[in-house]
């Protein structure tokens, strides 16, 4: 782990063994759960990146939680990238491959207008196909992607190096190494 942001770090709660044996699971429900420390997590993620930003993207489910206290720090409105079958309404979206198979990424259509700066936010950074499925769908409707945050990444699993690979300027408040 990293020293930088060592107060918020001292917050997330490693679980051994989940979901399954080898994993060191990051458990953010700790941080949640302090008040100074989630309203300290929510200063710092929106200081990541300067602006101008239009719009917070945030990937379901615990990116809305960041995303929407984000994007209220902010100023601005919050977009729901969403799992396949969940909007209602006229949706575009992208396919994306798993560790164990395919998934499916959405939004509404009319989200936004073409050309808007969106800052893309979530949790955790893992291996990145999540939030690089997002960035797809996010740009093939027209915006541009000015970086994305997370409060944590895993930097042994490459997912941050996958978006700047993708010229997205990525922030992250800690690093846990290994899995």
């Amino acid at each position: 782990m990293t020293t930088h942001n060592a107060d918020i770090a001292a917050l997330i709660r490693t679980i051994p063994d989940f979901p399954k044996p080898g994993i060191l699971f990051r458990d953010i429900t700790t941080l949640l759960l302090d008040g100074p420390g989630l309203a300290m997590t929510i200063d710092r993620l929106a200081g990541l990146h300067p602006g101008p930003i239009d719009l917070v993207a945030g990937i379901e489910a615990r990116g809305f939680i960041f995303g929407a206290a984000v994007a209220q720090k902010l100023g601005v409105g919050l977009l729901l990238i969403r799992k396949d079958g969940k909007l209602p309404g006229r949706t575009v979206a992208v396919d994306y491959t798993l560790e164990y198979g395919q998934d499916r990424i959405e939004m509404h259509e009319d989200a936004f207008v073409p050309g808007a700066r969106i800052l893309l936010v979530d949790d955790l950074i893992a291996t990145g196909g999540t939030a690089a499925a997002a960035v797809r769908l996010l740009r093939k409707a027209g915006a541009v992607v000015t970086g994305a945050s997370f409060v944590i990444d895993l930097p042994d699993l490459g997912g941050a190096d996958r978006l700047r690979a993708e010229d997205v300027p990525v922030g992250t408040l800690v690093a846990f190494e290994g899995h």
